[in-house]
């Protein structure tokens, strides 16, 4: 992929790094089951349970308090049905910028479900938060992501956390985009539970991590084994959690790109009438540029960009393909027409000056012939009026 373009869509998963490779490889060489007693089953289990403490010491948190899935919906869905079918929240408090599975789990809990607003920035109302954790009736499961995916914008999580507490209420937190983009301490934001995904910092699509606070018995979302404690059944996928543990492993080493960014969005901002930077007000993860062109569809700026070599996303995309008004932009106060207008730049481990050089000259070359292109339609308009 990244041989043959410049890929600039980390947020929607990272190039697989080396060591990761080798780590799935390795796994799948040892070919037991983790639930078997003989040598092979032995090896595997205790490669799950070394991934296990990698993962915790990552992220602030004891082994015990992971919990291994297929990824990031999975365990947004297990903390939110997880806790309401258990008895543990009698209604749900959710931000309106939150990741589809969250939302769409809130949905389907059948709880009552409120939406924390969120300010011209994306950052989400503490205010807000306080009166409706004041207002309903019943245990309160709160759930604000940290990093936003279309954005990078984050959110006082920690805040939400003490506001939370004071309410009774039990927190959980969406980390998938800030994981290896800042600090991700499970302890020091003080949440019950958090969601973690491998395939955006590098390590394999299909495997992330639920880290839930000791003392939350959730009900597991299947049924059939004892895996995993009991918290997850179903024969476990080593390599998927080997290359998550890899992956981790890495975060350390890993270039600042937040000087990249900033030097792509100075340059679009300068050169390019009409874009906007959503988000630019807040502090953001240092890896994400979310980019508006004036009357010019995001389907239309990626496609072009595809065709120039240069892989971007739409920050509205959904797991259809297809391309939406970006609900992000509209809970921050956009119009449709605003929303539909965004891409999403974002960069990651491999990312290098090269890749915004290219990206910058695809764009504003692109831009400058859809700008011409509106001036000519807005022309004949006029000449016709």
């Amino acid at each position: 992929m990244t041989n043959v373009a410049t890929y600039l869509d980390y947020n929607a998963g990272a190039p697989a790094r080396p060591a990761v490779v080798d780590a799935v490889v390795a796994a799948l060489a040892i070919g037991g089951n983790p639930s078997s007693v003989h040598r092979a089953g032995r090896l595997a289990r205790r490669a799950i349970e070394d991934a296990r403490e990698t993962v915790a010491e990552t992220v602030g948190a004891e082994a015990s308090e992971v919990i291994f899935t297929s990824g990031g919906t999975e365990a947004n869905n297990l903390a939110l049905l997880g806790a309401v079918r258990r008895g543990l929240a009698a209604r749900l408090i959710v931000s309106a910028i939150e990741h589809d599975s969250i939302r769409a789990a809130a949905e389907g809990a059948g709880v009552p479900v409120a939406l924390v607003p969120v300010d011209r920035d994306g950052v989400v109302d503490l205010d807000a938060l306080d009166r409706l954790l004041a207002d309903g009736q019943g245990p309160a499961l709160v759930s604000v992501m940290l990093a936003n995916n279309e954005t990078g914008v984050i959110q006082p999580v920690a805040e939400v956390a003490r506001i939370a507490r004071g309410h009774g209420a039990l927190v959980h937190s969406d980390a998938v985009q800030a994981l290896g983009k800042g600090a991700v301490d499970f302890s020091a934001l003080d949440v019950d539970m958090m969601t973690v995904s491998a395939h955006k910092i590098g390590g394999p699509a299909g495997v992330g991590a639920l880290v839930k606070r000791a003392g939350i018995d959730l009900l597991p979302l299947s049924l059939g084994g004892g895996q995993d404690y009991g918290r997850r059944p179903g024969t476990e996928n080593l390599a998927g959690i080997a290359g998550f543990a890899a992956a981790a492993k890495c975060l350390g080493g890993d270039a600042d790109v937040t000087a990249l960014r900033d030097r792509l969005e100075r340059e679009v901002l300068a050169q390019v009438p009409g874009t906007r930077i959503f988000g630019a007000g807040a502090a953001r993860v240092g890896n994400t540029a979310c980019i508006g062109l004036s009357n010019v569809k995001a389907e239309t700026q990626v496609m072009a960009l595809d065709l120039a070599g240069v892989l971007v996303g739409a920050g509205s995309a959904c797991s259809s393909g297809k391309v939406r008004p970006s609900p992000v932009l509209t809970a921050m106060g956009e119009s449709e027409a605003v929303a539909r207008s965004a891409i999403r730049v974002s960069l990651g481990w491999a990312s290098v000056a090269g890749d915004v050089d290219r990206f910058l000259a695809a764009y504003i070359e692109f831009a400058g012939r859809a700008l011409q292109a509106r001036a000519a339609v807005v022309q004949k308009e006029s000449n016709h009026g």
